[in-house]
């Protein structure tokens, strides 16, 4: 029975490729005979269709390759002969040319362009950067001028990198227009022009406002006051003045100017809440200005609350809340006024004066007696004429009080005897009564006696023993020399007892 032919191992198109030209530099060896392929043999999607060739390289180069001569190297086959090389390098595309770059664009128009000096023979202006430069940068600016009169635009300045240009050489008399360009890598922007022609001419003083310090600030009045405000300013020749309100021209109904060389008054009769606003004085000389602004708020007094509820009411108290005004009185609400008043009488009382918040409580109101709150706001011109009042009425119920007085542990008072001034020793003289003093303090009040060298002395008549109020004497009527020794005094009590001595001398004369 036949064998079984073995498979046939399916080397890589790469392995393959390096081993093809070895055959060529080796003695030619017989090829094998092909071995028939198994019959189990993998798809051909599992090895690329190139490589097909490859199994068979190694069998037909030896017979292709003829045998080098000695001493000289066979040529090695080329790469792009070989199918499995063909089929493992894929083929590199070519590079993509680089994305151009976006066109420059050109700046905006240089800002704010306007005079900075000017005489007879020369006129300078300045100018601001432009809002929007671009990528591409900015590379200077360009000032041109033209006379009244004429259309063709003469360049003073060419890609200067200042923001103020110098014109010279001009004749007096002149209206000159001038235009300032900004130039990048885009090209030119919209021109920026000034508000009008200048005159070429020497100005000999410039215009300037001087604001009288009271004005500086925030001027407020009442409505209905008068309203009388001088600006002088100075300039020469003659400046133009002219006044703004909010922007807009005044109303010369509502407001009176009255100019003269030297000052510009704004007059107003009888201020009301819409005269409120900023108001700008302008002085102009030629292309020369200047300028001022006034705030002006014209107050009064705020309406009242827009309401007022009672929340709770409860023992001997009523909690409030209420929504500021509708009507501030054009400026800021300082505080609110709290009142109560008793139904029975209606007589109104204010329990909170100067109050900041928006909810209050009352307290120590009256048992059995019902309660209406209402509530006033106050700016700096006053307090509400009219006021918000609760709708509710607060009523403090009547409850039943019993009085328990309260207990107090009684304080044990209970203190041994204790001596707070001792006996001090004496000299007496024969036939001079004599006392000796001592004080004690003790609780309950303590017993007192008297010793004389120890012993007792009693109810002996020559002394005479006294205590009154805690001060303990023994008076000693007529001694002689032998009532002389050692005297103690002793005080008893149930919390114990305590002794004080003292010694005394008897002199004969």
């Amino acid at each position: 029975m036949p064998g079984k032919p073995a498979p046939i191992k399916k080397a890589p198109a790469k392995k393959a490729a390096a081993k093809a030209p070895e055959p060529a530099a080796k003695a030619p060896e017989p090829a094998p005979e092909p071995e028939p392929a198994p019959v189990e043999a993998p798809p051909a999607e599992a090895a690329p269709a190139e490589a097909a060739p490859a199994e068979a390289v190694p069998a037909e180069a030896p017979a292709e390759a003829a045998p080098a001569p000695e001493g000289e190297a066979a040529p090695a086959a080329p790469a792009e002969d070989t199918p499995a090389a063909e089929g493992s390098a894929p083929a590199e595309e070519p590079p993509k040319a680089p994305t151009p770059p976006p066109p420059a664009v050109p700046t905006s128009a240089p800002l704010d362009v306007g005079v900075e000096d000017v005489n007879d023979s020369s006129l300078t202006i300045k100018w601001t950067t432009p809002e929007t430069i671009g990528d591409s940068g900015l590379n200077g600016y360009t000032v041109e001028y033209h006379k009244d009169g004429t259309s063709d635009w003469v360049v003073a300045q060419e890609l200067t990198s200042a923001n103020r240009c110098c014109i010279k050489n001009l004749t007096a008399g002149d209206l000159l227009h001038v235009r300032v360009v900004a130039v990048n890598a885009g090209g030119r922007s919209e021109p920026g022009t000034l508000a009008g022609p200048v005159p070429i001419r020497e100005v000999a003083d410039r215009p300037r406002i001087r604001v009288p310090r009271a004005l500086r600030s925030r001027y407020v009045k009442q409505v209905g006051a008068q309203i009388n405000l001088v600006f002088p300013f100075i300039g020469k020749p003659k400046p133009a003045v002219s006044w703004l309100k909010d922007g807009q021209p005044l109303d010369t109904k509502r407001v009176n100017i009255r100019n003269s060389d030297k000052d510009s008054i704004l007059f107003i009769r009888s201020a009301q809440r819409e005269d409120s606003g900023v108001y700008e004085m302008t002085v102009k000389v030629d292309s020369f200005e200047d300028k001022a602004s006034l705030t002006l708020q014209i107050v009064e007094l705020p309406g009242p609350p827009a309401s007022m509820k009672l929340v709770d009411s409860w023992g001997f108290n009523a909690a409030l809340e209420w929504t500021p005004p509708k009507d501030s009185g054009n400026t800021e609400i300082t505080g609110y006024t709290i009142q109560k008043a008793d139904r029975k009488t209606g007589e109104w009382f204010t329990v909170l004066e100067n109050y900041h918040r928006l909810t209050a409580t009352v307290s120590d109101l009256i048992m059995g007696n019902s309660y209406c709150f209402r509530v006033f706001a106050q700016n700096q011109v006053g307090t509400s004429e009219s006021c918000a009042v609760t709708k509710e009425v607060a009523t403090i119920q009547k409850t039943g009080i019993v009085y328990k007085p309260p207990e107090y542990q009684e304080r044990d008072y209970s203190e041994a005897p204790k001596f707070t001034t001792p006996l001090s020793d004496r000299a007496a003289t024969v036939g001079y009564t004599t006392k000796l003093l001592c004080s004690v303090r003790g609780c309950p009040k303590p017993k007192i006696e008297w010793l004389k060298n120890q012993m007792v002395i009693g109810n002996d008549p020559k002394f005479r023993q006294i205590s009154n109020q805690g001060i303990c004497s023994l008076e000693i009527r007529k001694p002689c020399s032998f009532d002389g020794g050692v005297y103690t005094c002793r005080a008893k009590n149930a919390q114990g007892e305590a002794t004080v001595s003292c010694k005394l001398e008897v002199k004969q004369v």
